[in-house]
């Protein structure tokens, strides 16, 4: 029943936002962004323990103006999560700056596949919409929510803006395999492992685990493996890609821990930049 009513608060949510003028949408979230500060309950103070990982220097007062940036940041995804399907070609594709996107598109005519390992950071929706509505179909993995009709909302709403999505509670490895066959790209948010298989790295002096899947599918495909990181700008998102991650040991097990080492330190550089944009709210370091 609690899970009927969450899930019947949040669709009613969903279609309110969507109707809203802009400036008073995104108002309201930042809005619930400073409350949720005032507060400083769990999600923020993760938030605020994540971001001291990656300034270690900062005074108290320092930190906890990043944080209330980064809670802004990370509602303001939200509130695009409601809005984005409702957003024309034009506005989906002109708020969008890219580093490497030449490269990138000349990776997928190659026709071998292509793996994106992304952070949560900035709005990685956007980033595979853009992409989808020019020309390129990306193919993905959501974690399971609860209450199943909020999961099956989310997976609604990604295929409203171009992406083909699986559940990660399903063996998806197959038809992950099966698009990367055939020449299709295949992006997973990679910088927190939700199973027992996720590789140990070195991450902002800390040990982390990563999911070994973006390099797993990539090297038994054939396919490329690249690195992207979105951050915001005042209008919409930067993507900045890497070139192809290349790993000179031997055998799998060292070449996955060698990709995903790379991954992590890609993800570093890019989250250093802009920590306000990495919507990192749960724990990743093991100590």
């Amino acid at each position: 029943m609690i899970d009927q009513l969450t899930g019947f608060a949040y669709l009613l949510g969903w279609k309110i936002v969507r109707i809203l003028p802009e400036s008073i949408a995104y108002k309201l979230f930042e809005k619930l962004a400073d409350r949720s500060t005032r507060k400083k309950g769990r999600s923020y103070k993760r938030l605020s323990a994540n971001l001291s990982r990656i300034r270690p220097n900062l005074a108290p007062a320092e930190l906890d103006a990043l944080t209330k940036i980064g809670m802004r940041s990370y509602l303001r995804y939200w509130c695009d999560a409601f809005r984005l399907p409702s957003w024309n070609f034009e506005r989906l594709t002109k708020t969008v700056t890219v580093e490497g996107e030449e490269m990138f598109r000349s990776l997928v005519a190659e026709g071998k596949g292509v793996v994106v390992s992304l952070p949560h950071s900035g709005n990685w929706d956007h980033a595979g919409a853009y992409f989808s509505a020019t020309g390129i179909p990306i193919i993905s993995v959501a974690e399971k929510l609860k209450p199943e009709s909020v999961f099956r909302a989310f997976l609604k709403y990604r295929e409203q803006i171009g992406m083909r999505i699986y559940s990660a509670a399903e063996n998806v490895l197959p038809a992950l395999h099966n698009h990367l066959s055939q020449g299709e790209v295949v992006a997973l948010v990679a910088d927190r492992d939700l199973s027992k298989s996720g590789i140990e790295v070195n991450f902002f002096d800390g040990i982390a685990k990563m999911p070994s899947g973006p390099a797993l599918l990539s090297i038994r495909n054939n396919s490329f493996l690249i690195v992207a990181h979105v951050t915001y700008t005042e209008s919409g998102i930067h993507i900045k890609f890497s070139e192809p991650l290349k790993s000179s040991h031997v055998g799998e097990p060292e070449q996955i821990r060698d990709l995903i080492q790379q991954t992590a330190d890609f993800f570093a550089e890019g989250i250093a930049k802009k920590p306000e944009d990495w919507h990192m709210l749960q724990k990743i370091w093991i100590s």
